[in-house]
């Protein structure tokens, strides 16, 4: 579990936000609240270990548009598109999971857990699960009241590795924390469409990336012959470890703006100090996490606590 010490170091990054989230938010309210999440993510674990992935895309999707307060979970109207419905999120999936636990919260705790803390609960005993660390994160989110697809302006894999940066720089994180997180797609999948070019005609050359393992060209042509996406990690792909960034170093990344990170001078350093230890990439994918997890929530009074995760009530 992350040490108290960490904690409150964090609480002199965000403040504001630490003031009113803290570590145990429900223990009196609704105490078997994390439990429910954790036995429920358990289960669709078992059945797909993909939802890792998919959990992860969830929250960070939700948490760089107007903050973790699950915007991205509201469901469209015939007069007004939520985020759901903007081309970024098209990928997000497991709001069936999402939906199960709320209706179990709210049988056992009802109007008390918002949506915003169960995604980042279940985010977080997903990612235990697949191997990677386990730790305490402070909760008492509530949900947003708004809900817009113009409102979403997430980047795209062929951005540049400063403009990648720069997305987590201005939500009050470091270089550390980018590439911490974009080590998440150490359990990742990617539409071939977002990587075709590397493998076929980059810029237009008639050739792939010269930057690719030539033998990954090859295994990547393979696999999205017969299937519309491919690991990120083709080393460990369902296991949350270190791999991914094993793979950069030999040329091996799948996305462009991953295999960027190996080479350019702001982030090569950090994915030398990841590769060659494990459990130091663990510990700083925590920071991390605490800190997205942070990023423009709504406590106390703000927002609701939606009864149901799709609607605003």
């Amino acid at each position: 579990m992350m040490k108290f010490s960490s904690l409150l170091l964090l609480f002199f990054i965000f403040p504001i936000a630490f003031a009113q989230l803290r570590v145990g938010f429900y223990s009196r309210s609704c105490p078997q609240a994390e439990t429910i999440v954790r036995n429920l993510v358990r289960q669709r674990f078992a059945a797909n270990p993909t939802v890792t992935a998919a959990l992860l895309r969830m929250h960070f999707h939700d948490c760089f548009v107007r903050g973790c307060d699950a915007s991205l979970l509201i469901d469209s109207t015939t007069t007004r598109p939520s985020e759901k419905a903007a081309g970024p999120n098209g990928s997000v999936r497991e709001f069936d999971l999402i939906d199960r636990i709320k209706a179990q919260l709210e049988a056992a705790c009802p109007s008390t857990v918002s949506c915003a803390d169960i995604v980042t609960l279940a985010t977080r005993d997903s990612v235990a699960l697949a191997g990677g660390p386990s730790y305490s994160i402070p909760t008492g989110r509530r949900d947003g009241l708004v809900s817009n697809s113009a409102d979403v302006a997430l980047p795209g894999p062929t951005i540049s590795v400063a403009g990648a940066v720069s997305l987590f720089t201005n939500k009050g994180m470091n270089v550390f924390d980018a590439v911490a997180l974009l080590g998440a797609h150490t359990v990742g999948q990617g539409n071939c469409g977002l990587f075709n070019d590397r493998i076929t005609n980059f810029q237009g050359t008639g050739r792939p990336d010269p930057s690719m393992d030539p033998a990954l060209v090859s295994r990547l042509r393979n696999t999205c012959r017969n299937s519309a996406s491919a690991a990120l990690d083709q080393s460990t792909p369902l296991r949350f470890d270190n791999q991914f960034f094993k793979q950069l170093r030999k040329r091996r990344g799948v996305l462009q703006v991953d295999q960027r990170l190996a080479t350019d001078r702001q982030t090569r350093g950090v994915v030398a100090r990841y590769a060659n230890n494990n459990a130091f990439f663990k510990r700083q994918f925590v920071r991390a996490m605490v800190k997205m997890g942070a990023v423009d929530v709504l406590t106390g009074r703000a927002g609701e606590i939606r009864r149901n995760c799709r609607r605003f009530n």
